[in-house]
């Protein structure tokens, strides 16, 4: 076929010409097999199977014992140096490391935790709004869509304020890390950009790790760095590997879905009146529908632990497959006229915060509550706010990420 998902060409191609490419791969009898070149820092891995089609991709992470999160969920995967540096995040992990981990973190998702943050993401809304009004529109990404995330949760993890412009920068060096490599000498440069931001946010956050060990505070980092109920809680290292997680995975699929969002309602103004005719009514499947669209994090990889039959595809242990979330999300045999924007849709078997199992998504909720509360103030207070013309989108297999996107009001 005239499809390489392991090439960056093919990253490079319009949205319009990868989705109609992922749809030729569904309509095929077995996932296809795509060898892997050499790329510069990473592991040179021998190939993967593409999981294209929604059962596919929802079969393989439910069963998470076959396949395995270990040695990593990125494509490419990094060397095995990285976890040696920087600890080894809990994205790749199995259980019982994984559920361990995800068991002290999950406290800081409740229902509870959640309920508490509410006044603070609505006084954030208000003043980037405020902001946007008195400076102006310039770029939706900037001004709006990257701020809300990295607000909240540098509020969570109580970080002061003087070093939260630190934090911002830091993610967005790692976030332009993801994916793909342009070039032997871009990929020197980038590597070593995104080593020393991956290393500060670790430095800060196990120094704050510190003090709230010895004057804890009642936030987030006061509750992973003391112990828990069953006497459990993060070292140093798995405190500095859960902040980078947080700040990357918790800020990019709500700026990302955000930065689209804004778009999808700019192009489908019907979809846009309906949500405004009863915006408590329709939130909801909008935020769920823009996230089903966007796909934020494109891929996940798995190892296969041991020989599986996987839709006729015998798999042998040591197989690499890869997820794609964003052809699983428009695969027609689930989402009928899945390239049209339909806020009613019936989303719930999307996978756009990941698939069902052990790594759904820990900060979903989160996400869609930063996402409820800005659309509502913007969409309130700036009723006639809209994109104008195409988004930069960053040259990435792994992150839908919009580097800018021009808006009015």
């Amino acid at each position: 076929m005239d499809i390489d998902l392991a090439d960056l060409d093919f990253w490079r191609k319009p949205l319009k010409e990868r989705n109609e490419a992922f749809a030729r791969l569904r309509q095929l009898e077995h996932p296809v097999f795509f060898p892997e070149k050499k790329v510069p820092f990473l592991r040179s891995g021998k190939g993967f199977y593409a999981l294209v089609r929604h059962a596919d991709v929802i079969e393989a992470s439910r069963n998470a014992k076959v396949f395995s999160s270990e040695p990593a969920v990125t494509n490419p995967e990094p060397p095995g140096w990285v976890k040696q540096v920087f600890g080894e995040s809990m994205v790749n992990m199995d259980d019982p490391r994984h559920a361990r981990l995800r068991r002290i973190v999950t406290r800081s998702f409740s229902p509870k935790m959640l309920a508490n943050l509410q006044s603070d993401i609505d006084a954030a809304c208000a003043r980037i709004v405020d902001d946007v009004v008195k400076g102006g529109p310039r770029d939706f990404v900037t001004q709006v869509a990257a701020r809300l995330p990295i607000h909240v949760i540098c509020d969570m993890l109580d970080i002061p304020q003087e070093l939260r412009e630190k934090v911002h920068q830091h993610v967005d060096i790692s976030t332009a890390y993801t994916g793909l490599r342009p070039s032997l000498a871009r990929s020197v440069q980038m590597a070593g950009q995104n080593m020393l931001a991956l290393l500060a946010l670790q430095r800060m956050v196990i120094k704050l790790g510190h003090e709230r060990v010895a004057e804890p505070k009642g936030d987030l980092v006061s509750l992973l760095v003391n112990a828990n109920p069953d006497g459990e809680k993060l070292t140093d290292k798995e405190l500095g590997s859960f902040f980078a997680l947080l700040l990357v995975a918790g800020n990019e699929t709500a700026r990302n879905t955000m930065a689209h969002g804004i778009r999808l309602l700019t192009e489908n103004p019907a979809q846009r009146d309906l949500l405004m005719s009863d915006f408590d009514t329709h939130i909801n499947g909008a935020i769920e529908e823009m996230v089903r669209y966007v796909s934020p994090i494109m891929q996940f990889r798995r190892t296969v632990t041991e020989d599986y039959s996987l839709r006729g595809l015998e798999l042998k242990q040591g197989d690499k497959v890869v997820l794609f979330y964003g052809s699983a999300n428009r695969d027609e045999s689930v989402f009928p006229h899945a390239d049209t924007f339909d806020i009613t849709r019936e989303t719930k078997p999307h996978v756009g915060f990941g698939g069902p199992g052990p790594h759904f998504c820990l900060g979903a909720n989160l996400a869609r509550q930063e996402m409820r509360t800005m659309f509502r103030e913007l969409l309130t207070r700036l009723p006639g706010i809209r994109s104008i013309g195409e988004p930069e989108l960053l040259l990435s297999n792994f992150d839908n990420s919009v580097r800018t996107q021009a808006f009015t009001f």
